[in-house]
């Protein structure tokens, strides 16, 4: 059976509404995306760190009652668990705070169990995290050597737009890294002031990743690929409660999707048929509609029950 292995920050998700906090929810932009791969039956091993401290105990429980493998997770003494703040505007999109003590960043762990075709996410400013390189580059090398599919998030938020030129080089080595890059269209609009997905994909990304997905909000679902290949995916209508967790869930179907349709690292480096692409990019699609009718970062577990059924 494969595996899914994600790395990030596990972070407490504050929700507000018209100023006043509606609800407190574990997350992390991977971590997100394993509690909904989880609650579909996948094999799901998240790495990172959680704090010593209430919070932090309530992750790695909520962790494993979601079906994800917790025993990656690192608590150190001293260590308080992040906070984000998420303000919904009246449409119900997300602007976010981050309180998070990144120069105390540590991560100390034992590579899990990779085969080939597992798929390895990462993703967020954890992933081009000065302080932890050397260990997000190390993972990285041994998914490489082991033959697993390498998944990349760029979730670059404008909390972190005054450290671009520092980060720059490690972000361009996780698109080498990576046999898939997704971003969002806010992402790239502060990484490099762009906003169309063409330019972004022809300028900034395609010499070192061809497998490119732009998200876009509400707006079209943009693929970019190998042999010139261009798809543009209509996102349907849905009666929105949060955003907070889209993107994070639209990685967790995508995901999904190569498993259920059997799809290998060989294939990606054949280059997919425009049918399977777009049989994956449904099930991102799926995911992202799915989380987003709640306020909660995750599908639901009425939904992971379904995605289980069908399997």
């Amino acid at each position: 059976m494969r595996k899914v292995i994600g790395i990030g920050e596990t972070v407490l998700d504050i929700i507000f509404k018209n100023e006043q906090p509606i609800g407190a929810y574990p997350g992390g932009s991977a971590f997100n995306a394993l509690i909904s791969l989880g609650r579909c039956g996948v094999d799901a091993t998240f790495i990172g760190e959680a704090g010593h401290d209430r919070v932090g105990e309530h992750i790695i429980r909520f962790l494993r009652e979601n079906g994800v493998n917790a025993d990656h997770v690192n608590v150190f003494a001293d260590s308080k668990s992040p906070i984000s703040l998420a303000f919904l505007d009246e449409r119900n999109d997300a602007e976010y705070i981050f309180y998070k003590d990144h120069p105390h960043d540590q991560l100390d762990f034992v590579y899990p169990d990779i085969q080939p075709d597992d798929i390895v996410l990462f993703s967020s400013f954890y992933a081009v995290n000065p302080v932890i390189r050397p260990q997000i580059v190390g993972l990285l090398e041994y998914a490489r050597a082991h033959g697993a599919i390498i998944y990349y998030d760029v979730n670059y938020r404008s909390s972190h737009r005054n450290e671009v030129m520092k980060i720059t080089p490690n972000y361009l080595e996780n698109l080498e890294y990576a046999d898939i890059v997704r971003g969002s269209r806010e992402d790239f609009d502060v990484l490099y002031k762009m906003r169309d997905p063409d330019k972004i994909y022809t300028a900034e990304v395609s010499f070192y990743c061809k497998k490119f997905i732009c998200t876009q909000g509400a707006d079209t679902v943009e693929l970019r690929a190998d042999q010139g290949l261009k798809r543009s995916y209509p996102v349907p209508p849905t009666s929105t409660v949060s955003t907070v967790g889209a993107g994070d869930n639209f990685n967790a179907g995508f995901i999904y999707g190569l498993l259920k349709y059997g799809i290998t690292r060989n294939d990606l480096a054949q280059g997919l048929t425009p049918e399977q692409w777009d049989k994956v990019v449904a099930c991102g699609m799926e995911f992202s509609a799915d989380c987003c009718k709640s306020l909660f970062n995750y599908v639901s577990k009425e939904f992971g029950e379904q995605i289980k059924a069908q399997r």
